[in-house]
This record gives structure tokens, C-alpha cells and sequence, in this order.
């Protein structure tokens, strides 16, 4: 197979890239699948292919290739190749639209929640599956393609990819612009609230103090109810200031509330389908908005 593999034409190699892609979300959406216990369409794209298995049988066969004659090396270069790959990519992908697509912050031996052991052993042994069973079959069928055919399939294909990878990529993005607007508004209604939250407190902290002065023993029964009048007077124009303040802090918050259901009403069919699609991803920057945003897309689903 060595002789053949860097004799390959570029439309060949698209094809064999295109065909593990297509392995490659079998794969995961029934592994994701069978975990959630639901159809799940696993990865970034909406059609049937995930190019980072794509990307990684054709890495794989690139290093493994010229040492296929010892398994050990065959292993340990999958695992390497394989895994940076899975960095470089998970890296500028959560760079990009401030999502981790995948996460192994659980895992035990990660490395920033973007590689972890078992993935890396994982990989090794995917290489082995592949240059000793898989890929055998897939080059004699890809290289026994006529020509025409063979241009035919996988320029159709290709248009395909590019259209889905377009809308992928535009619903990342406006996935990552909602995130950030909720994010701002969420940080504005908890400034709201905290200082709400401090006027209740001094409210009643006062009433407490009343109550303490009106039960307290004074001598002069005239001082007593002079002092007690001048301190309810003061504590009433108190009072009447935080009704007024906190009338406008619950406006500015049906406001800002009204605002962030606007936002999160942005999200088109691609940017829910990439929040379905992930159940699992996760994100360092809008954490809070994430969350709130795959809860209200599962809720939908479950309706």
C-alpha cells in the first residue's frame, strides 16, 4: 500500500477524506447517541461528515504510512499526529467563536480540557484499525473509480461541504454574537440586582432599628415620643426614597429581561441545530448563557 499511497491524486484524496468524515460522524453520533439516548447529529457541520476524522485518517495515513511495518510505530505516530491535531484544531476553534466544541476538563491526564490520555490512546488504535483494515478496502474501491465518476462524486461532494461549512460557520458566529450580548445583559441585571438586594437590606435593617428604639426604656416620656416622631419622619422620607429607587431598578430590569429574550430570539435553525448537536460543549467566556441556551433548546425538543 506504501507505493500507492504517495501516488495518489489530489481528487482521490479528497474522496478518502470526504469518505472518513463520513465514517467519522457514524461513529461519533452513535457513541453521543446511545449516551444521551436520543438522535444525536453529532459535530460542527449539519450533513453527515465531521472533517476533524476526516483530517486525522488522512494525518494518519501520512505518518503511519511510511513505518507500516512496525505496529508499535504505526501506534505511537496516530497517537501523536492525531492528538495535535485535536489541540490545534479544539484551540483555534474555541479561539474562534468562544465555544469548546468538545471538552475533557472531566477526564483524568487532560491537558486544558482540549486533549486527554484516553483520547490519545484512542487514536492510536484508530490508526492501527485504519492502516491495517479499514483503508484497504476504501483504496481499492477509490482507485478502481473511472475517472469521470470518480471527478463527478467528489466535486459534488465538495459543493456540498463548502454550502454546509458556510452555514456552519455563519451560525458559529452568530451563536458566539448572542452569547456575548446575553453575557452583557446578564452582567447588568446582576448589578441591578445586588443593588436591590442592599436596599431591601438597609430597609429593614432600619424597621429593626425602630423597633429596638421604641422598645427601649427612656426616662423623659416627653423626649421618649419627640425623638421617636423625628426618627419615623426621617425613616418615612427614607423609606419613600428606596420605593421610588426600587420601582425604577424593577423597570430598568423588565427592561434589560426584555432585551435578553430578544436576544437569545436570534438564534436561527442552524445556531439551535449547533447547540443541539453539542450537547456537551462548553464555554469559558459565556458559561452562563450556554447553559441557559441548551436548556431552553432541550426544553423545545422535549415539547
Amino acid at each position: 500500500m506504501r507505493h500507492a499511497v504517495f501516488n495518489y491524486s489530489v481528487t482521490q484524496w479528497l474522496l478518502f477524506f470526504y469518505i472518513y468524515c463520513f465514517i467519522g460522524w457514524i461513529f461519533e453520533s452513535t457513541v453521543v447517541s446511545v449516551s444521551q439516548r436520543r438522535f444525536v447529529n453529532r459535530g460542527f457541520l449539519h450533513g453527515p461528515f465531521l472533517p476533524l476524522y476526516g483530517s486525522g485518517a488522512v494525518l494518519m495515513l501520512f505518518v503511519s504510512i511510511p513505518v507500516e511495518n512496525n505496529w508499535i510505530l504505526v501506534y505511537l505516530s496516530g497517537c501523536v499526529a492525531a492528538t495535535a491535531l485535536e489541540y490545534v484544531t479544539g484551540v483555534c476553534m474555541e479561539a474562534l467563536f468562544k465555544v469548546r466544541y468538545w471538552d475533557y476538563s472531566n477526564k483524568k491526564f487532560n491537558f486544558q480540557g482540549q486533549i486527554c490520555l484516553t483520547s490519545t490512546l484512542a487514536w492510536g488504535a484508530l490508526t492501527l484499525l485504519l492502516v491495517y483494515g479499514i483503508h484497504r478496502p476504501i483504496e481499492r474501491f477509490v482507485l478502481e473509480l473511472p475517472a469521470l465518476l470518480l471527478s463527478s462524486v467528489t466535486y459534488a461532494v465538495t459543493v456540498v461541504m463548502a454550502v454546509d461549512m458556510t452555514l456552519s460557520f455563519k451560525a458559529a458566529m452568530e451563536l458566539r454574537s448572542v452569547l456575548a450580548g446575553m453575557t452583557a445583559v446578564r452582567e447588568k441585571l446582576e448589578v441591578l440586582q445586588h443593588r436591590a438586594d442592599a436596599i431591601l437590606a438597609f430597609a429593614q435593617g432600619d424597621v429593626q432599628e425602630r423597633r429596638e428604639e421604641l422598645g427601649g426604656r427612656v426616662r423623659n416620656v416627653v423626649e421618649r415620643l419627640e425623638t421617636v416622631v423625628g426618627k419615623l419622619e426621617t425613616r418615612k422620607a427614607s423609606l419613600g426614597k428606596y420605593r421610588d429607587e426600587l420601582e425604577t431598578l424593577k423597570q430598568r430590569f423588565g427592561i434589560l429581561k426584555e432585551r435578553r429574550d430578544q436576544i437569545g430570539s436570534r438564534l436561527d435553525y442552524y445556531s439551535r441545530s449547533l447547540i443541539r448537536n453539542n450537547p456537551t460543549a462548553t464555554s469559558r467566556h459565556f458559561r452562563d448563557a450556554l447553559t441557559e441556551l441548551q436548556e431552553e433548546v432541550r426544553k423545545k425538543r422535549i415539547k
